[in-house]
């Protein structure tokens, strides 16, 4: 389901003008796409910063224009606290389109208690779906996965309507045995090494013999 979110349009463009856009609490934005003019606009800050904080990819734009639109991409300032600038994108409801959607991991792997660490190597798939059901997450329970097993990305329930993307087999999580720790013998091994002889450094026999001579 989209996020309502009210938009004004901005009277003028420019550096100034964003700038006191986001002194007045508003973060500059922009709507293109679909064939249709591109239009700025400004949004609250703090409405804006909490949609896209839940993850959002689609907005049902309110106030100066009525359209459902996408987050094309989001500029953040150097310390990624704030939002400078937004732009969206329009969509059509009847069409497909092509999204990353975040990974939650769900429950307690039995492997764990076994001593297993768990290794998440995905964080997000590209899935295609209607523009208007994008799923909010894909959620993977991992209650069932023992120790020294994976989950693919083909073991994800799909909402109809949605196609994975990626390869199914992809690993998205595993289960893996620690690394065995080192042993008493192999340490003992380690700290009486023999240090190796230095080229040209000289021993005290070598002195000896040097004053003998």
């Amino acid at each position: 389901m989209a996020e309502t979110l009210e938009v004004r349009e901005r009277e003028s463009r420019g550096k100034r003008s964003a700038r006191r856009s986001r002194a007045a609490g508003r973060t500059p934005a922009v709507l293109y796409g679909h064939g249709g003019p591109s239009i700025s606009l400004s949004v609250d800050s703090n409405k804006l910063t909490a949609i896209v904080n839940r993850a959002a990819h689609l907005v049902a734009l309110s106030g100066a224009v009525q359209e459902n639109a996408l987050f094309r991409d989001i500029q953040w300032d150097p310390l990624g606290n704030d939002i400078l600038h937004v732009d969206f994108t329009r969509v059509d409801a009847k069409e497909r389109i092509e999204v990353a959607v975040a990974i939650e991991l769900r429950g307690v792997a039995p492997g764990t208690k076994m001593g297993g660490i768990m290794n998440q190597q995905m964080h997000e798939l590209s899935v295609e779906c209607p523009a208007m059901a994008i799923p909010d997450k894909l959620e993977i329970n991992v209650n069932t996965l023992e120790l020294g097993e994976s989950i693919l990305a083909s073991s994800i329930n799909l909402a109809e309507g949605v196609n994975l993307l990626c390869d199914p087999q992809a690993i998205i999580i595993q289960c893996l045995e620690p690394m065995p720790e080192a042993d008493d013998e192999d340490e003992a091994i380690t700290d009486g090494a023999i240090e190796p002889e230095v080229i040209g450094r000289k021993t005290e026999d070598d002195g000896e013999t040097g004053a003998a001579s």
